[in-house]
C-alpha cells in the first residue's frame, strides 16, 4: 500500500511539473496588467494567471535545490509561497518584470526551507552562513581543480574574499557540511548489535545513589527543623519566611507583621541564624555533613 501511494504522489507531481511548464509565458504588458489588477483590485481571477504563469519559476528553481536531500514536492510548495509572497508585494510601476521580482522570493523561501530542514542541527544562523552554505561546495571543487591540491588554508581564504565572508565562517561550514545527521538507532559496525544509543554516557545518578540521597536529604531538613524549634517564636516567624519560603517577605513587611523596625527584623535575623548555626554543628560534628555533594 505505501509503495502504490508512493507512486501515486510520484505521477501526481510529474502531471503537474508537466503541466506547469506547458503554461504559456506571459508578455510584459499582458504580466503588467495581471498585476495590476490584482493589487489595485484585487481580482483573483488575474492572481490566479499569473501564479499559472510563474509556477515554471518554482519547478526550474526546485530542480536546482533537489541535491540537499530534500523531496521535490516540498520544494515546489515552499517555492509556491515565495511565489506568492511575491505577487503581493509586487509594485507593477516599477518597470521591473515580474519574473525576475518572483525569482528572487522563491529562491528565498526554498533556501529558508533548506536551511531550516537539511539538519537537526541549525545551519544557517547568519546570513554570511548562509550565503557560503549554498556556495562553499562549488567554490571548494573549483579552487581544487584549479590550483590542483586539496583545499587547504589558502583556498578558505579564497572563498572567504569572494564570498566577504570571515575566514572563521568558512571553516565552520566546512566543519558543518562534512558531518552528516546520523540516527542514534543506527548500528555500531556493519554486523554490530550496539546502537549509538548505547554509547551515550548516562551522567543521572543511579538508583543506590538517589536513594542515599534523599535520605541525606530528609536528615538535613530534620536537623533544620529541630535548631528551628530551638529559637524564640520572633526568630522562628523571621527564619521561615526569610529563608524557608518560596514567597520571602521582606525587612519591611515583617517589621510591620512583628511591629518593629526593619533594621531590627536584620538584627533578629542575623542573630537567630548564629543560633542555628552553632545548633547544628554541636548536633552534627562536621560541616561538610549539612551540605549535599551535588
Amino acid at each position: 500500500m505505501p509503495q502504490f501511494e508512493d507512486s501515486h504522489a510520484q505521477r501526481a507531481q510529474a502531471r503537474f511539473i508537466r503541466q506547469s511548464m506547458a503554461e504559456p509565458l506571459l508578455s510584459r504588458d499582458r504580466e503588467y496588467r495581471l498585476a495590476r489588477s490584482w493589487r489595485e483590485d484585487g481580482d483573483a481571477d488575474s492572481l490566479q494567471e499569473l501564479i499559472r504563469a510563474y509556477t515554471r519559476l518554482v519547478v526550474s528553481l526546485a530542480t536546482k535545490f533537489r541535491n540537499y536531500g530534500l523531496p521535490m514536492s516540498d520544494l515546489i510548495q515552499e517555492g509556491t509561497l515565495g511565489l506568492l509572497q511575491a505577487a503581493s508585494r509586487f509594485e507593477p510601476d516599477r518597470n521591473v518584470r515580474f519574473s525576475t521580482y518572483a525569482s528572487w522570493w522563491i529562491r528565498s523561501a526554498m533556501q529558508d526551507f533548506i536551511l531550516r530542514n537539511w539538519s537537526i542541527v541549525r545551519t544557517g544562523t547568519t546570513a554570511s552562513h548562509k550565503t557560503l552554505f549554498f556556495n562553499f561546495r562549488r567554490l571548494r571543487a573549483r579552487i581544487e581543480e584549479t590550483s590542483g591540491r586539496p583545499f587547504d588554508d589558502e583556498g578558505r581564504a579564497a572563498v572567504a574574499a569572494e564570498l566577504s565572508v570571515p575566514v572563521t565562517d568558512v571553516s565552520h561550514m566546512e566543519g558543518r557540511l562534512a558531518i552528516a545527521d546520523q540516527s542514534l538507532n543506527a548500528r555500531v559496525g556493519e554486523d554490530g548489535d550496539t546502537e549509538w544509543q548505547d554509547q551515550l554516557t548516562d551522567d543521572r545518578q543511579s538508583p543506590e545513589d538517589l536513594v542515599i540521597s534523599f535520605h541525606d536529604s530528609l536528615t538535613r531538613s530534620e536537623w533544620i527543623e529541630q535548631a528551628l524549634l530551638e529559637l524564640s517564636q520572633r526568630e522562628q516567624t523571621i527564619i521561615r519566611r526569610r529563608r524557608l519560603s518560596d514567597d520571602t517577605a521582606t525587612l519591611e513587611e515583617l517589621g510591620e507583621a512583628l511591629g518593629v523596625s526593619k533594621e531590627r527584623v536584620r538584627q533578629l535575623e542575623q542573630r537567630a541564624l548564629q543560633k542555628m548555626k552553632s545548633l547544628l554543628l554541636g548536633r552534627v560534628g562536621r560541616p561538610g555533613d549539612l551540605f549535599s555533594e551535588s
